[in-house]
């Protein structure tokens, strides 16, 4: 019985409900987790972080043929389909300026891509895209690269830099003579550590977990808040991204709230931008959308 999953890109390979069996052959540690639905089908019980953690490894591997990924504990364990979302909408934006044509050779640039390197590990499936993933803290820098190394022919599509300095986004990862066909971002979006654990407390209750349960997708200090949350962090993007215009085609990234465009509406006008665009995703409930910007016209995007 398949019933299809409301809102995800047509492209997304989860636009169906996951065939636990499949997932299990493709990564045989997901059968210790599988649990019963009351209507008696298999499913994992998503709030055990362990249970979500292999189910992910069983996505990666059955869907995007990544035989070896892990996190270290603690970090964020993302939820795959949403993250494919960003992906293929973000394929048909570069499509926009190809008369309708993915670019078979794009280079795209992932802001803080985590210890998990989600979206190169799908761009890179999907669409043959070679990615830079840009990572501030040393852990999960080293887990990426853990990632990038025990998977054959990965790193000759990722490669990873390391932020150094936590006031800047692209300052010090875009080096002089290059150029991106798009950056993209999942910034973090709590204003503060209490805020952050308010979300993960949320989260639990909705799960209903007990009190000590720790948070099933987890999440380190950077990953989940930075002073100002979510806008402070985008308009310093926006405010660097200037310097990078030439450089780069598109910037994007998530906006989890709606109530955050205006102000950065309001900064990309002022920034010069001469193009802005909002994609609109929903997975399930889960209403969210990514902003691009540019500052180069059409045709200038076009060559």
């Amino acid at each position: 019985m398949t019933s299809q999953k409301p809102g995800l890109h047509p492209r997304n390979r989860h636009r169906s409900r996951y065939d636990m069996s499949a997932l299990c052959q493709s990564c045989p540690a997901l059968q210790d987790y599988i649990v019963q639905t009351p209507a008696g089908e298999p499913t994992v019980n998503f709030a055990d972080p362990q249970a979500v953690k292999t189910l992910n490894k069983a996505l990666l591997a059955h869907f995007y043929g990544v035989a070896h990924w892990d996190i270290p504990e603690g970090f964020l364990c993302p939820p795959v389909p949403g993250r494919a979302d960003y992906v293929h909408h973000l394929a048909d934006l570069l499509a926009e300026d190809r008369d309708g044509a993915i670019p078979q050779q794009a280079s795209v640039l992932d802001i803080g891509t985590g210890a998990n390197l989600i979206y190169p590990l799908i761009g890179v499936h999907e669409y043959r895209w070679r990615f830079t993933g840009s990572e501030i803290g040393a852990e999960a820098f080293a887990s990426a690269q853990a990632i990038v190394s025990a998977n054959p022919g990965l790193s000759r599509a990722i490669r990873l830099r390391r932020q150094k300095d936590a006031a800047s986004i692209f300052n010090g990862i875009i080096h002089k003579n290059e150029s991106y066909d798009a950056t993209m971002c999942n910034p973090p979006f709590h204003d503060s550590a209490a805020a952050a654990r308010a979300g993960s407390e949320r989260k639990r209750r909705n799960l209903g977990q007990a009190e000590d349960a720790a948070l099933n997708f987890g999440g380190q200090q950077q990953e989940l808040w930075c002073e100002g949350g979510e806008v402070a962090f985008i308009l310093r993007m926006i405010a660097e991204s200037k310097q990078f215009g030439r450089q780069v085609k598109w910037f994007t990234t998530l906006v989890s709230r709606g109530d955050n465009l205006p102000p950065l509406y309001r900064a990309l006008s002022e920034a010069g931008a001469v193009k802005v665009v909002k994609k609109e995703m929903a997975q399930g409930q889960k209403q969210s959308r990514f902003i691009a910007w540019s500052f180069m016209d059409d045709n200038k995007r076009r060559k």
